[in-house]
């Protein structure tokens, strides 16, 4: 990530925060929303998506689904004042655990400076992004869900003895923003748009979506990012996505999951963002979640994983390292 962008971003966002927390994006009007030459809703640009709202509501808030201005306003400063604190804090090793005979090694990622959560919350001042149910929380999973392995992750939960102990992300092979979600940074995404398609450029690993707006079936063939297709109702881009290799990338859904998202632009700044996950293999119910999505200025720069992957060598001989010193205390 471009440190000069990083700070930039971060300047952009601070600005943005006055408007955002001076007007709920529902309830602006759409009268200065900009339009294609054939009359639709202009989705073009680039919009970033962090918040520090979370996915789901904290047991604290019980059945309020908004906070006090006060409360945005407080969480807000605490997010400023976690940043200034950490920026220039190193990164540390976690604790080493035993699990089985393996040893767990858990290598330090990077120091708090090249995370990049943002300090707002939704315009709204939402205490969750999911909006259904109305309790803010994923539904119950199903029996089928509860006894499926957790995905691949590799900080902490797995012993590092080769390149296939890493996740789809250590090894720069995953694929996000499908759904579009917060992660720890690189939170834009680059929309393309012609009659015939929309173009969504995740930021983060690359993703590349291609999205026909016609009525055209879905593809067969299983696909990291499913199989989508695009239609408009009224000024909204509905788009539906099925047919996964492994499941959209939010709450460990499955392959089996039907995902759909709304794009409705509500001004010149902001983009509403809802989607609702369908999977009858992981939850009992569908749910759905809203996030606002803002105009960022700045363009969108290249994304390197680890340019040459050396992050993974390193961890792995980080972890010989581990080993040798945990046999070294053994043998005095």
């Amino acid at each position: 990530m471009n440190v000069l962008r990083l700070l930039a971003m971060r300047l952009a966002g601070g600005l943005a925060l006055v408007t955002l927390v001076a007007v709920s994006a529902l309830g602006q009007s759409t009268t200065d929303v900009p339009r294609t030459p054939w009359g639709v809703p202009d989705l073009g640009g680039v919009w970033d998506y962090r918040t520090i709202t979370p996915l789901e509501r904290p047991e604290e808030y019980g059945d309020r689904a908004f906070l006090t201005d006060e409360e945005v306003a407080e969480l807000e400063r605490e997010a400023e004042d976690r940043e200034r604190v950490a920026d220039e804090a190193p990164a540390r090793l976690t604790e080493v655990a035993e699990e089985g005979a393996n040893l767990v090694s858990v290598v330090g990622c990077c120091n708090r400076f090249w995370l990049d959560y943002g300090t707002q919350a939704q315009a709204t001042g939402r205490t969750s992004l999911i909006i259904d149910p109305p309790n803010g929380r994923l539904p119950a999973m199903t029996p089928e869900a509860e006894a499926r392995p957790p995905r691949r992750s590799s900080f902490g939960t797995h012993a590092f003895n080769s390149m296939e102990d890493f996740s789809p992300s250590d090894r720069c092979t995953a694929t996000l923003g499908v759904p579009i979600r917060p992660i720890p940074y690189n939170n834009n995404i680059q929309l393309f748009q012609t009659e015939e398609h929309l173009v969504m450029f995740v930021e983060m690993m690359k993703t590349m979506r291609i999205i026909p707006i016609s009525e055209r079936p879905h593809s067969a063939v299983r696909q990291d990012a499913g199989s989508s297709s695009a239609h408009w109702e009224n000024d909204v881009l509905v788009v539906e996505t099925t047919n996964f290799a492994d499941g959209p990338s939010v709450g460990g859904a499955s392959a089996e999951a039907t995902l759909i998202e709304r794009f409705r632009r509500v001004s010149s700044e902001i983009l509403e963002y809802e989607y609702t996950v369908d999977d009858p293999a992981t939850w009992t119910a569908p749910w759905s979640a809203l996030q606002t999505l803002r105009s960022n200025p700045l363009p969108i720069f290249e994304y390197a994983c680890h340019e040459g992957n050396y992050g993974m060598t390193n961890m792995l001989r980080g972890a010989r390292l581990e080993e040798a010193r945990a046999a070294e205390q053994d043998a005095r």
